[in-house]
């Protein structure tokens, strides 16, 4: 809503709250009101009144899915953007999705509100019981450690001053999510006008990594005979992912995606090598981790004895990682993109021996072809009644390609078989594992690019997690027409796996049911997105999902619907 600016009219916090994230550059707030919103509410009604240019307000039934689609609109758009949620036990209901967003640093502006602290006599003090149940001694503990910064609002003359230093703390690197208290009897006082229509007076922090750790590193991997690159979280961009496609070609070095958030290069390069780094780590003389929080698994790993490992990223060591014991020979602090971007030319300047490089070209295209192989057979043998997760993935890889696609994916297909060659195509649940991520953060990025084709794979027990009734609910009323897999095997696989992973031959290996893996009877999901109106399908049999995927997509893109499938995935 654009219109005249303030003046010197004061207005009630609420609306300068709303009116200064609109000048930072926030087009969406994702809200769940409480007893504490009678002036934020008050204040949007004005300030709506009045013609200013404020974010959309999206009300989101759930707080750890309004959080999570502020997770999912940065990652498809770079735009930090704001949450609003009640006091105490939103803030709860969010901190998962908040430890999400730290894990996978995200920046973004969260508020919630806090219970008045007067009993009387003051405009805003307590009205309802909740305002006595509600109270904590410190409520921002509930975050703490999962946010960049803290604090609480005393006056309301404090809000743009302390909206830019939030703004420019959660956008410093390593990004993040900070967290501001709001509480309800300031939130009720008039505020200034001056500065709520302001831009930013305060510039984020972009490091950049030392020039002479960039040329040790440079020099390492230039002389190397056996160097790999371990890569998470993507390439820092698009940039960063055709720079990187590029160097990994010209120099002839393995990539390995282990347990990746975002891709780095395509899938079908002839230098990405699968999974696995295991075997290019037992021969490897220089290692490059790429934003790793764990590059490998220490259990599974012996590394070489003269091993270089360079490890870049925001911060290379994870200096908020309790516990992160990996080798760091040479650290390369900064945005990735950024590094790659003075890394590559300083590996180029360096003398080149054609041969060496020649001969390691050819092995290593070799070792990929014949893993790109493997995957493929072992996806194209899946296509059974019911199928394997590894087919819904090849097909659902096929049935994009040539679009402009993303695949949020949270214990749904796996990345291998999907076969994406572009840098924002994919994006995984976060290392903290708190679960009912994927679908509320693909309706955030569906939101913030509404061109782009999203879809959300997810297993039957993320859905749940996902609240999927508000999810369906805020797809349906703000027009998001996200594709959702439901890939649906009856029960807790990951933690089944898990268990025997530690006890490879222990009584749960032979076990027909493993206690508290099991999610059966299973719900029928379609009828959870029907209350919604979506379109739904379920399907069983792996030779009927090539058709169904595509009916899918016509009705996502043609008719501008929600469509959820319910995919009967076998287990084990």
């Amino acid at each position: 809503m654009k219109g005249e600016t303030p003046g010197d009219s004061p207005i009630t916090a609420g609306g300068a709250i709303f009116t200064k994230l609109k000048a930072l550059g926030v087009s969406h707030v994702f809200s769940n009101a409480g007893t504490d919103f009678p002036p934020i509410i008050e204040g949007l009604v004005e300030a709506q009144r009045r013609g200013l240019d404020l974010p959309l307000p999206v009300t989101v039934p759930h707080e750890h899915a309004a959080v999570s689609m502020a997770h999912g609109f940065y990652q498809v758009s770079g735009r930090a953007q704001a949450v609003m949620l009640h006091t105490n036990v939103g803030l709860s209901n969010g901190a998962t999705a908040i430890i999400n967003a730290w894990c996978d640093h995200i920046p973004m502006i969260v508020m919630s509100g806090r219970t008045p602290t007067t009993e009387r006599g003051r405009f805003g003090a307590r009205t309802v019981p909740i305002g006595w149940g509600q109270e904590m001694f410190d409520q921002e503990a509930l975050i703490r450690e999962a946010t960049k910064w803290q604090y609480e609002i005393r006056f309301p003359e404090q809000v743009p001053e302390l909206l830019d230093r939030a703004w420019a703390i959660a956008n410093s690197g390593p990004k993040g999510p900070v967290y501001l208290s709001l509480p309800r009897e300031v939130l009720c006082e008039p505020c200034p006008a001056e500065g709520i229509s302001a831009p930013p007076r305060m510039t984020p922090v972009t490091t950049a990594p030392d020039g002479d750790a960039v040329a040790r590193a440079a020099r390492a991997l230039a002389q190397a005979d056996n160097p790999v690159i371990i890569a998470q979280r993507g390439a820092g961009g698009a940039d960063g992912f055709a720079a990187l496609t590029r160097f990994v070609e010209d120099h002839a070095i393995p990539l390995v995606h282990y347990w990746p958030n975002q891709i780095a290069i395509p899938m079908a390069h002839p230098m990405q090598v699968g999974a696995d780094p295991s075997p290019w780590l037992a021969e490897a003389d220089v290692v490059l981790a790429l934003d790793c929080l764990a590059p490998w698994m220490p259990d599974g790993v012996k590394l070489r004895d003269d091993a270089t490992i360079i490890q870049a990223a925001p911060d290379p060591l994870f200096g908020r990682t309790p516990v992160r014991n990996f080798p760091a020979d040479i650290t390369l602090a900064g945005p990735v993109g950024a590094t790659l971007a003075a890394l590559i030319p300083a590996v180029g300047a360096e003398p080149r021996d054609e041969t060496r490089i020649a001969t390691r070209r050819k092995r290593v295209a070799a070792a990929s072809e014949t893993s790109r192989a493997a995957v493929m057979a072992r996806a194209e043998a899946g296509a059974s009644a019911p199928m394997t997760k590894d087919w819904v993935s090849l097909c659902l890889g096929r049935a994009l390609k040539g679009r402009r696609a993303t695949v949020f994916h949270e214990l749904g297909c796996p990345l291998q078989p999907l076969d994406l060659d572009q840098p924002d195509s994919y994006f995984q649940e976060p290392f903290s594992g708190g679960l009912g991520w994927g679908m509320p953060a693909a309706i955030g990025a569906k939101m913030a690019d509404p061109d782009r084709l999203v879809v959300a794979t997810v297993g039957d027990g993320s859905y749940m997690f996902a609240n999927p009734t508000a999810c369906h609910f805020v797809a349906e009323a703000q027009n998001v027409p996200l594709i959702v897999l439901v890939l649906n095997n009856e029960e807790w696989a990951a933690v089944r796996y898990s268990v025997q992973g530690l006890y490879p031959e222990g009584e749960s290996k032979t076990a027909n049911e493993v206690p508290l893996t099991s999610l059966r009877p299973s719900p029928d999901f379609a009828k959870v997105a029907e209350a919604s109106r979506a379109y739904t399908e379920t399907v069983t049999d792996g030779r009927d999902l090539p058709a169904a995927l595509d009916r899918a997509i016509r009705v996502a893109e043609e008719e501008q619907r929600q469509v959820l499938l319910n995919i009967a995935i076998a287990r084990g």
